[in-house]
């Protein structure tokens, strides 16, 4: 298992409480030192608090090996704040969380704060003799608060609670929970002044991952926004193009968004919850070409939300140079989804992987949930950071579609669809 290494920037020893390791044992870091946490394999999800005045403060949640072999981690302001804090993967910058300059940013706005807001939070934000803040109260449970700080450190760190227990949260803060890029020691930078990582945490030989088309075409709202196809024909003038026949068999439009994975190993992939490449909204029963480039590894989903069916598929392998596709349910079901090759032969393990029938509407009340657009699905059978393995979507999945057709739990089992001519026919019904 990998290791925690916690560095203190400040010029006084920093005090933490740790969950999860080392022995739930107190911790505390000296002046300008670091103090290292060796993860046990027994124990994989914890936080590392820091406490200021005897209460707790910013928080640094971690999950290692979680959701397809990457670690899940996020900086958490809910209980308070007393100084600024990150976390991020070693050598890996861009998995970088949290405000390093929070306490700062908190004491420009409440200087500029009008006096009505200043007697609001009485109580709430705490002031030296100077005047100066240097420390905050819990967020959660204190919408007047949460507000107040979403003005200075939104989409920074967490500051309300989440998607959590039929609750759909708030976007920024749910995306503070994306995955890493698999399990890599994780460094945590405590400081009174700015709190980002020192050049010693960001040159060990881990790989970074190279850019990927899907960030630089990301749009600020994925919902609102689309990249149509290049071409309006019809699919059979592009047959030699590599990509998606896409049809929508469903009795209602639909915007439908591909994912490019953000990394790629050897059976393990970084899955990509925020980034949509591309998107097309299709008419009742209407179907277009949507070309993609070799290197596409990713899915295809209904939206950008989950619970959700992914479709997921690779343009091109590198070992024989075919498409290679399935469908999963591992992040939940929102519907029916198909993937079948388009070179005429069954090749892989079947000639069509999903299903076509409603698996929604008969479920158990347990099997279900309510994604935060309103719409019914079936949860995740494997957890995520809105809760745990859902076990009576699993077994209902399991009774209804069967690991043969779609992935439901674990990584083998399920029919993986080919096609020599890197295109595939995927159909949402």
């Amino acid at each position: 298992m990998p290791k925690i290494f916690i560095t203190n920037k400040s010029d006084h020893p920093q005090k933490f409480y740790v969950r999860g390791w080392n022995n739930n044992a107190d911790l505390i870091v000296k002046p300008r030192s670091k103090s290292t946490i060796q993860a046990p394999s027994h124990t994989n999800s914890g936080a590392i608090i820091a406490v200021h005045d005897g209460h707790e403060g910013e928080q640094a949640e971690i999950t290692f090996n979680g959701f397809e072999g990457n670690d899940f981690f996020d900086m958490s302001n809910i209980v308070g704040a007393g100084g600024n804090m990150t976390i991020q993967q070693q050598g890996l910058p861009s998995t970088r969380k949290g405000d390093p300059l929070f306490m700062q940013n908190l004491r420009k706005a409440w200087t500029k704060a009008s006096p009505a807001t200043r007697n609001e939070l009485k109580g709430h934000i705490f002031t030296n003799k100077e005047g100066k803040v240097v420390r905050m109260g819990p967020i959660k449970g204190n919408p007047r608060l949460e507000a107040f700080v979403r003005t200075f450190a939104d989409g920074k760190t967490y500051i309300g609670v989440g998607a959590w227990n039929g609750s759909p949260g708030v976007a920024s803060d749910n995306n503070q929970s994306s995955a890493g890029q698999g399990t890599k020691n994780a460094i945590i930078t405590y400081s009174d002044g700015d709190a980002t990582p020192g050049p010693e945490d960001n040159n060990n030989k881990t790989p970074q991952r190279a850019p990927i088309e899907a960030m630089s075409m990301a749009h600020e709202n994925p919902e609102a926004s689309s990249e149509a196809p290049k071409s309006q024909g019809n699919n059979n003038n592009r047959q030699g193009e590599v990509g998606i026949d896409l049809h929508n068999k469903s009795n209602k439009s639909c915007r439908y968004f591909f994912y490019d994975n953000y990394w790629n190993g050897n059976g393990t992939a970084g899955a990509n919850f925020d980034k949509p490449l591309k998107s097309i909204e299709l008419a009742p029963g209407a179907g277009k070409f949507v070309p993609l480039k070799n290197t596409f590894k990713g899915r295809v989903q209904r939206g950008t939300k989950i619970p959700a069916t992914w479709v997921e598929f690779q343009c091109e392998a590198a070992n024989d140079g075919w498409a290679h596709g399935d469908i999963s349910l591992q992040q939940g079901c929102d519907g029916a989804a198909t993937i079948q090759g388009t070179d005429g032969a069954p090749h892989g393990s079947g000639l069509v992987g999903g299903f076509k029938h409603d698996v929604i509407t008969r479920a158990p009340a347990a099997a279900k949930v309510k994604r935060e657009d309103g719409v019914w699905c079936l949860a995740s059978t494997m957890g995520n950071w809105m809760g745990p393995p859902n076990e009576a979507a699993a077994e209902w999945l399991f009774k209804e579609v069967g690991q043969k057709k779609a992935y439901i739990k674990g990584g083998s089992g399920t029919d993986v669809i080919s096609s020599k001519n890197r295109r595939f026919e995927v159909c949402f019904f």
